[in-house]
């Protein structure tokens, strides 16, 4: 019989959370570590103190705590290097290179990518200066999509019908990529993949707005839900065919592997399915329910693709529940959050069935969890239909108690009432 695995996350929000309580349910990790975790996680495993973005400090607590696999979860360390300097000590890694990882991190070099590749995505000029910027916006039009080129923490985005609200976005960034508008509703598909096979997961949607209707500005993102019922039936199978292989190929044969997870945002358009954006690791909020659903042992399956098996890993299987997902967010959010306010009632929203996966939150002096963020948590309730997986996470976020705090209260709302449209895809 062999040994049980040592698992190391790297990380402290809700997508470490979520990872990590998917870790925990597999009875092949015998051990658990989040690096440096929250109080959530502390719950679940060993907390543990790093630097998330100093490769050789992460090398060595992998090494210190024996781990079998690292799992980095959040896009800076991985644009800084920490999957390479794990690799490196020769520790399996679920998470790209800092080559690979520019996918997200440079939106110019996704945009190269997916043309080499024949990835079909908006079009969009890469901007340097204010005229470039200005001739962008007249050659596309209102609404104009305006993106930071780097890392922004989900907020490098401008999407608005006003000029002036575009060029100021820009004038704030540096380099820019000016886009084409995509119709159609969003929806984010993941890929896991060693560098060669990829195994996408089933389509999820969140909401960016912080508003209820989409409206205000947008934020990391305030909910989500899987499965989507009003999706095409071979959605998974075309994304994967015309959007994940050819990009995964791609990055190889420029000498720079993914192996981690690939996340495509896409645009169902009246066009075809169009890409808005690649990240380098598991989307916020859409891990929290669609890890929520996974069945498949989740160590293994991060193993594998760390290691470079995936090809011979079964298909991933999925628990026949709905899941959505609804963020408590801090007061003032998108903005500068107020924190330190006393978090109450999570015993009784993770209750019944419903998962409280812990974002932007902190223990005070006196032991007591309080917030640290601006999205603070994830209540993710399940049920046989979008409806009642609905009914559930709001049933548990209306238990818990943080002054000023808010939600969105529309989280899947048209999709449970069957009235998200598709446009006819190629068409």
């Amino acid at each position: 019989m062999t040994h049980g695995l040592t698992v190391l996350v790297v990380g402290s929000g809700g997508r470490e959370h979520a990872l990590a309580l998917a870790l925990s349910a597999d009875p092949q990790v015998t051990k658990l570590y989040v690096a440096p975790g929250n109080p959530g996680t502390a719950a679940i495993a060993t907390n543990v103190e790093v630097d998330i973005l100093d490769g050789p400090a992460v090398a060595a607590l992998a090494r210190e705590v024996a781990a079998d696999l690292v799992v980095v979860g959040p896009e800076a360390p991985l644009v800084a290097g920490v999957a390479d300097a794990v690799r490196a000590a020769g520790i399996a890694c679920f998470g790209p290179s800092a080559q690979a990882a520019r996918i997200e991190g440079s939106k110019a070099f996704a945009k190269d990518v997916m043309t080499a590749a024949g990835v079909p995505t908006a079009r969009a000029r890469v901007c340097d200066s204010a005229d470039q910027v200005a001739a962008a916006l007249a050659e596309f039009g209102p609404p104009y999509v305006v993106k930071d080129d780097g890392l922004a923490a989900g907020k490098g985005v401008v999407v608005t019908a006003d000029r002036d609200t575009a060029l100021a976005h820009a004038a704030g960034c540096g380099r820019v990529v000016v886009e084409e508008f995509l119709d159609g509703p969003e929806v984010s598909l993941f890929g896991i993949t060693d560098g060669t096979t990829v195994l996408a997961m089933q389509p999820a949607q969140d909401f960016k707005r912080v508003g209820d209707g989409d409206t205000g500005p947008n934020t990391g993102g305030m909910g989500a839900y899987t499965p989507l019922p009003w999706a095409p039936v071979d959605l998974v199978e075309e994304v994967t065919r015309t959007v994940l292989q050819p990009t995964v190929d791609e990055l190889a044969r420029r000498g720079t592997p993914f192996a981690g997870l690939l996340y495509a945002g896409l645009a169902l358009t009246g066009r075809g399915v169009r890409v808005i954006e690649f990240n380098a690791r598991f989307g916020d909020p859409e891990t929290q329910p669609l890890l929520a659903r996974l069945a498949t042992p989740f160590a293994g399956l991060l193993l594998a693709a760390a290691s470079g098996s995936l090809a011979h890993h079964p298909p991933l299987q999925w628990r026949s529940e709905s899941a959505v997902g609804v963020v408590l967010a801090a007061e003032n959010y998108p903005g500068p959050p107020v924190t330190g306010g006393v978090i109450s009632g999570l015993d009784v929203a993770g209750s019944d069935g419903r998962l409280v996966v812990q974002a932007g939150t902190a223990f005070d002096p006196a032991g007591r969890i309080v917030s640290s963020g601006g999205r603070v948590l994830t209540v993710v309730g399940l049920g046989a239909d979008l409806h009642r997986a609905r009914t559930a996470a709001y049933a548990g976020i209306e238990r818990i108690d943080l002054a000023g705090s808010f939600y969105r209260r529309d989280i899947a709302e048209r999709a449970a009432a069957g009235a998200v449209a598709v446009a006819e895809l190629g068409a």
